[in-house]
């Protein structure tokens, strides 16, 4: 193998996507082309038209991204929340190309990876940190999980016939206490995907906040909540109710037994994103849900 580059990205795809697998051979064309090396893993590079160029690496630990600049990700949301658990574990920013529906975390389109490879050559990119959440999972005053997400902690019922009840705290004090399909701790990033469509608003991502959004809940009071980012947000599941499970975005999961208590709280360490372009999250919402907006007149002169 050739000496490594002064340069390297790290290329991670949804093999299982023919689109994936033809961008990612136009994106490591174009990169190899400008004199910048590329890293994938080695269990992906079966599945890519690699050129030997190429650097593979074995283990899909964080250590993987060392020497990198950029972790560049081709794929839909689950793959760029895959990509997530690379960048906030190495600290590396990751810039997202949608070859999904929605993709949020994206940066570029898939007819953008011309201008994407421009962009990384000429480092004509910015790096914004997300927040993040910090998950504890708590039984019988012990510590029994610890894990974090970027979009969201949600506690869900297992079985479909029945409820699963849980008090809802905030900052050491009750709220309320429901039955419910379960319960969806989100940060602004996150308000665009489970929480959504749980009914929770849309947060733009420069507000500092944390959701609070109940799916599905058997009560007269169940209105999604937005509180302090440094609030701490707590889900008790009752001890006379089924267990249930935590999804941390839906990546990650762990069976809650009964009377579990689940703490959720600002993440310590944020995800970096590159951001290619000025774009508004008012630009990208609306283009992203193809919202009505073709009788806007502008702002008055």
């Amino acid at each position: 193998m050739t000496q490594n580059p002064a340069r390297t990205v790290f290329l991670l795809a949804h093999t299982g996507r023919p689109a994936a697998v033809r961008s990612a051979e136009l994106v490591v064309k174009g990169l190899l082309r400008c004199g910048i090396g590329v890293r994938v893993l080695e269990a992906e590079a079966a599945d890519l038209p690699l050129p030997e160029e190429v650097e593979l690496v074995k283990e899909a630990t964080p250590r993987c991204l060392d020497g990198c600049e950029l972790l560049i990700v081709l794929g839909g949301d689950g793959t760029l929340l895959r990509g997530a658990e690379f960048a906030r574990a190495s600290g590396v920013p990751m810039l997202g190309v949608n070859l999904g529906r929605v993709g949020f975390l994206a940066e570029a389109e898939r007819d953008d990876l011309d201008r994407v490879v421009d962009r990384v050559v000429m480092r004509a990119y910015e790096v914004e940190e997300r927040m993040t959440v910090d998950v504890v999972v708590h039984r019988n005053g012990d510590v029994v999980h610890v894990d974090w997400a970027l979009n969201e902690a949600a506690v869900q019922k297992v079985s479909a016939e029945k409820l699963l009840e849980v008090v809802l705290e905030i900052d050491g004090r009750p709220v309320t206490g429901f039955g419910c399909d379960g319960i969806v701790c989100a940060t602004p990033t996150g308000s665009t995907a489970y929480a959504f469509s749980a009914g929770g608003p849309v947060v733009w991502p420069e507000v500092e906040a944390l959701l609070m959004v109940p799916i599905s809940a058997h009560a007269l009071f169940a209105k999604p909540l937005v509180t302090s980012p440094d609030s701490v947000l707590a889900v008790e599941v009752q001890p006379d109710t089924p267990h249930g499970v935590l999804w941390c975005d839906g990546r990650r999961m762990v069976e809650l037994p009964r009377g579990a208590r689940v703490e959720v709280r600002r993440g310590a360490v944020p995800v970096r994103l590159a951001r290619l372009h000025h774009a508004s999250f008012t630009d990208r919402l609306v283009a992203k849900f193809a919202l009505p907006v073709s009788g806007w007149r502008g702002r008055p002169h």
